[in-house]
């Protein structure tokens, strides 16, 4: 088994940024792709931004040039920098990651951009 647990969301002011965190523990096989999703109040869930494990990224067109996505293989955690945020990126931010052929899903964390 695998947790997720995310960290790092909060309330920021249009234009500012925040980094969230996601580390994986519990009985860990190489983790394959990591992602973030985020679904908004009254949304479906979307995909935000993927990693493979040899750092190739995709993005939704919606945070392309705003987000980045990494990392860490040693620490079994990836990141997501999101800056120039918009009232628009107000979600619950879930972290995903792929191991022995399961997905896993972290509990969420909240982010709300608003002035």
């Amino acid at each position: 088994q695998v947790q997720l647990v995310e960290s790092g969301g909060g309330s920021v002011q249009p234009g500012g940024s925040l980094r969230l965190s996601c580390a994986a523990s519990g009985i860990i096989f190489n983790i394959g792709v990591m992602a973030w999703y985020r679904q908004a109040p009254g949304k479906q869930r979307d995909l935000v931004a993927r990693i493979t494990r040899a750092d190739t990224t995709n993005y939704a067109d919606s945070v392309k040039g705003r987000f980045t996505i990494s990392r860490d293989n040693a620490k079994n955690t990836v990141y997501l920098q999101m800056n120039s945020l918009k009232p628009e990126d107000t979600a619950v931010y879930y972290c995903n990651a792929e191991s022995a052929a399961r997905v896993y899903w972290g509990k969420g964390t909240l982010v709300t951009v608003s002035s």
